[in-house]
């Protein structure tokens, strides 16, 4: 079974069309257990997105079901895919993280910020380090939505 970075549920809270790109949007969205916030960029004619919907995204280095590396060339006949469960695929370089500190009642609270460039289409998710203990600089991810 592959084994993801990241598997959470999401919901939309804001978006903002006034990106760079035409018909390209950015996503304001966090995650159900509030531990984990993102803004991801999508391009909406292919996949509209609105205020207050869900979505399970998940993001993984392997489209494989089994969790091996995705190969260079595809094999003749049909080979199953986490692809064939999702509406929004995107595959991308994670190319920067840091640690950001946010006020919260009674302290400092540490997230780990990881930003991942899809072809220009730029992703920052923001969450609790034990959640984000599998990224690494340089990695390739895919990352898949689909709608609940």
């Amino acid at each position: 079974m592959a084994d993801f970075h990241f598997d959470e549920i999401i919901k939309v809270l804001k978006i903002d069309s006034q990106v760079v790109y035409d018909k390209v949007s950015r996503i304001n969205a966090a995650s159900e257990d509030g531990d984990s916030i993102l803004e991801l960029d999508v391009h909406t004619e292919l996949y509209p997105m609105l205020p207050g919907e869900k979505y399970r995204m998940l993001i993984s280095t392997t489209l494989n079901v089994d969790g091996s590396a995705v190969a260079e060339y595809f094999p003749e006949g049909k080979q199953k895919s986490l692809a064939d469960k999702f509406e929004y695929i995107m595959h991308g370089l994670l190319y920067k993280m840091s640690e950001a500190k946010e006020k919260m009642d009674g302290g400092d609270d540490v997230k780990v910020e990881a930003y991942i460039s899809f072809g220009g289409l730029q992703m920052l998710l923001k969450s609790d380090p034990l959640k984000m203990h599998k990224f690494r600089i340089d990695q390739r991810l895919f990352l898949l939505l689909r709608k609940i």
